[in-house]
């Protein structure tokens, strides 16, 4: 009896360590705006630049996307698929590009 409490109680700490991890690769994560945003964020074209946006600002304009308070092309369907974590680990990836 004592032994399964201390592997709930194991599990219940490792799950709340995960839920609380950064993403691993917020590379990987970033990698899908470069069609669009270019690679690390330096846009070529008639998109925005996110290298160096502030990391407040990228997080407010995602979340709006996410919340479908802001129109947009794709960006709505996009955000939609990001957790509210992974957005701000992009705007911390994001913000670092120079």
């Amino acid at each position: 009896m004592r032994f399964s409490h201390f592997v709930i109680a194991g599990v219940v700490l490792l799950l709340s360590l995960v839920v609380h991890a950064e993403p691993r690769n917020v590379a990987l994560l970033a990698s899908a705006c470069a069609a669009c945003h270019g690679t690390n964020g330096h846009s070529q074209g008639g998109t925005p630049s996110l290298a160096g946006l502030n990391k407040h600002y990228f997080i407010q304009q995602m979340l709006a996307f996410k919340n479908g308070q802001r129109d947009g092309t794709v960006m709505m369907q996009h955000a939609a698929g990001y957790s509210e974590e992974e957005i701000r680990a992009l705007a911390h990836y994001f913000s670092n590009q120079k």
